[in-house]
C-alpha cells in the first residue's frame, strides 16, 4: 500500500489490523524506552517478533486489562472526538496509518488536525481525569507516543486530550498542546530503530533454522 493508501485505513478493521503487523507502533514506544531490557520492553519485543512470524496481530490475543482497555477506548472515542472538536473549534481528520520512510516504524494516530497538528485522545476513569487536570500538562507515561506521533507525521504540534464521560461538562475533556522537540525526537528515533534491529536479528534468526 502506498501512504495515501494507508492513511485512509480505517481504524480497527481487519486491512488496518493486517498493515501493522510487524511494525513498531508509537503506542508502545514507551516499552521501547523502558529502561535496560526489562520485562516491558523484553515483552514488546517478543510480540513485534511474532507478528512477523504469524502474520497475524497480537492484538488477536488481548486478554485480562489489555482487551479491556481496547475495548472501552474503541466504545468511546467517537464521543470522545466530537468533544475534543468542540472544544478546539477544529475538525479532527481521522487516519489509518502512517509510516517511517524506511524503518518498520509507523503511528496510528487519533487524528490530524489542520496542516501542522494532531491530537492523541485518551478515554480514561474519572479519578485519572482529575489528576491530569490538577498536574497540568501531560501525563508523562504519553511523552513517548506523542513525539513518536509528531516524529512519524512530521508535524509541528500535538494535542493531548484527555476524555471523561462521567466527569462534570467543563471537567470531561481536557487539552493540553505540546510543541514539537527536535532533540527528544532525535533520541526516540535512534532507540527506536536499535530496537528494530533487535527484532529483525532475532526474526532472522529464527526463519534460517539456526536458532535451537
Amino acid at each position: 500500500m502506498n501512504a495515501a493508501e494507508l492513511l485512509a485505513l480505517v481504524q480497527g478493521s481487519p486491512e488496518w489490523s493486517a498493515a501493522r503487523v510487524g511494525y513498531a507502533t508509537s503506542s508502545e514506544y514507551s516499552s521501547i524506552l523502558a529502561k535496560g531490557k526489562g520485562l516491558t520492553r523484553a515483552a514488546y519485543l517478543r510480540r513485534v517478533v511474532c507478528e512477523r512470524l504469524t502474520g497475524k496481530p497480537m492484538e488477536t490475543y488481548a486478554t485480562g486489562s489489555w482487551a479491556k482497555n481496547l475495548e472501552r477506548g474503541t466504545a468511546q472515542e467517537p464521543y470522545a472526538r466530537m468533544s475534543v472538536e468542540a472544544k478546539l473549534g477544529l475538525m479532527v481528520q481521522e487516519v489509518g496509518i502512517i509510516r517511517h520512510d524506511s524503518l518498520m516504524a509507523s503511528c496510528s494516530c487519533d487524528g490530524l488536525i489542520e496542516d501542522d497538528a494532531g491530537c492523541e485522545i485518551k478515554s480514561v476513569i474519572p479519578t485519572v481525569q482529575l489528576e491530569t487536570i490538577l498536574a497540568g500538562g501531560f501525563p508523562p507515561e504519553h511523552k513517548p507516543q506523542i513525539f513518536g506521533n509528531l516524529w512519524l507525521s512530521k508535524r509541528k504540534r500535538w494535542y493531548f486530550c484527555s476524555y471523561s464521560p462521567d466527569m462534570p461538562p467543563h471537567l470531561r475533556t481536557y487539552i493540553f498542546e505540546v510543541q514539537r522537540d527536535e532533540q527528544y525526537i532525535l533520541a526516540l528515533a535512534a532507540k527506536v530503530k536499535v530496537f528494530l534491529d533487535e527484532v529483525d536479528y532475532i526474526y532472522k534468526r529464527l526463519t534460517n533454522g539456526s536458532a535451537p
